[in-house]
């Protein structure tokens, strides 16, 4: 898979590639406030603390350069961060995956919905794109409905990878999006 761009505008807010230990106050103040909100359906959520957040930021940049993990900071306007988005290596090289979480006073605004529209659209116009999946717990009906709205279609459904988020049913649902045959094709 490609790079896709550092920034991607999306009116209201920016996609921006995480600055490093730049970063690290922002992201600790995001994280540590939407603890309990992300505590239902993120694993990692036990094992969070100061040093999470630094190695996180440090492997967010490894990640992007060696292609594997492209992870962003939703930003507001004033730089206020909303929450992360990412696309990611999926099974096939050919689809990579998305994944998206919000800070729980920036959720019920569309933010996740328009960051993953944003991010297909940056992810389609890399080379040898096929399609793009979304993956979420059945019973993470909020983040169901991201893929619903942007015309993904559900294409399986099997048990999740352990381990289960505390209020996970166990099931994974995975969403694809197919190249639109307009997409402009990179080269």
């Amino acid at each position: 898979m490609g790079r896709p761009r550092e920034s991607i505008d999306c009116g209201d807010f920016t996609l921006r590639r995480w600055r490093g230990q730049e970063d690290l106050a922002a992201a600790l103040a995001l994280i540590e406030e939407s603890l309990e909100h992300l505590r239902p359906w993120e694993t990692w959520i036990d094992g969070y603390d100061e040093e999470f957040t630094r190695g996180f930021l440090d492997r967010a940049g490894a990640r992007w350069d060696e292609g594997e993990v492209f992870n962003y900071a939703v930003a507001a306007g004033d730089g206020t961060l909303l929450g992360m988005c990412q696309a990611y290596r999926g099974a096939d090289p050919r689809g990579p995956r998305l994944g998206y979480w919000l800070h729980p006073a920036a959720t019920g605004r569309g933010f996740a919905t328009r960051a993953a529209a944003a991010l297909t659209a940056e992810v389609f116009a890399l080379p040898d794109v096929e399609f793009v999946e979304i993956a979420h717990d059945l019973a993470n009906t909020a983040s169901a409905a991201v893929p619903r709205r942007l015309g993904f279609r559900e294409v399986r459904r099997g048990p999740v990878a352990p381990p289960v988020a505390p209020a996970g049913s166990g099931t994974e649902v995975v969403w694809r999006l197919e190249r639109p045959a307009d997409a402009p094709r990179p080269g």
